[in-house]
């Protein structure tokens, strides 16, 4: 018990003062490592898509692609993320628990994006690449049109750390 006879609840758990000033960094360092909806922060970077800028989330790991943008509400209108594979092959995408309607890129390892697919919410239809793709970039649906980006269009990914 702590000076005053005073202990720390947590639910129906209580907890003594040395116990909860542990707890307490430890949850900070946790949520601060994740957005307000409990998404993982990923790192960004910057891509130029036909002289507009857009800030994308990088999705590098198994875990965060498997999430991607589940479970999402919205994306800003100059943003998006670009998935990571560790080498070329033939990629998979489908919309179950994403609420967001998305444009799909598939990329070359070169940069050059060589099919668009647009996405339908909360499908588990499977969008499978038709040709080997080391990148894959998620933006709102209708962005990729509005721009003139079409296949044969070559991105500069910047390299990621």
């Amino acid at each position: 018990m702590s000076p005053g006879g005073r202990r720390c609840t947590i639910g129906r758990m209580k907890f003594s003062p040395p116990f909860s000033l542990w707890l307490l960094p430890l949850f900070l360092v946790f949520t601060g490592l994740a957005g307000c909806d409990g998404t993982p922060k990923l790192k960004t970077i910057k891509l130029d898509l036909a002289g507009a800028e857009f800030t994308v989330e990088v999705a590098d790991t198994q875990e965060t692609r498997a999430r991607g943008l589940m479970f999402r509400k919205s994306l800003p209108e100059n943003a998006g993320m670009l998935f990571v594979f560790e080498r070329d092959g033939l990629q998979h995408f489908w919309m179950e628990n994403t609420d967001i309607p998305l444009s799909l890129a598939y990329i070359s390892r070169t940069g050059e994006i060589r099919e668009i697919f647009d996405m339908t919410p909360r499908s588990r239809r499977t969008v499978s690449s038709g040709f080997s793709a080391r990148y894959a970039l998620e933006v709102n649906q209708g962005v990729f049109e509005k721009l003139g980006i079409r296949p044969g269009y070559r991105l500069l990914i910047p390299a990621l750390p």
